[in-house]
């Protein structure tokens, strides 16, 4: 029974080491593959904060005078038409929402007086036809 016992810890470590080394190998790709796949940027392209889900890249342009989100597809412009969004602003304590509304193209935008700066958080909830809704957040910069 001695020997069993060397034998066995030899096998566990080699099966750890295995499936270390496996999980390493994995998350390298990942890592070098950009994290999800595709081949397009996530710029800006509008001076906005650009943050991507389910696949679309949502580009939020906050002024003191309105709100713009520019909706993009795998790179490509995304009609807006039938759309809607929610967006929430969060700047300390001050919370304010606004609707935002087609306004031509791939474009959403709401119209008003909006408390925005670096800092500022923003969560949307975009309605596009044919898909469920995405909720998407922001950072200002």
């Amino acid at each position: 029974m001695s020997r069993s016992l060397p034998a066995r810890r030899r096998i566990m470590h080699a099966l750890v080491a295995g499936l270390a080394l496996s999980c390493v190998a994995v998350t390298g790709t990942a890592f070098a593959s950009g994290g999800h796949g595709h081949a397009h940027a996530h710029k800006p392209e509008h001076g906005g904060v650009v943050a991507e889900a389910s696949d679309v890249d949502f580009e939020l342009v906050a002024r003191a005078d309105s709100l713009t989100l520019h909706v993009r597809d795998h790179g490509k412009p995304l009609a807006t038409t039938g759309a809607s969004a929610k967006v929430t602003l969060l700047n300390g304590s001050t919370k304010r929402e606004a609707t935002l509304a087609p306004a031509g193209d791939n474009r959403l935008e709401a119209r008003g007086e909006f408390q925005v700066g670096p800092g500022t958080k923003a969560a949307a909830l975009v309605s596009l036809p044919g898909r469920k809704a995405i909720s998407v957040r922001f950072a200002l910069r």
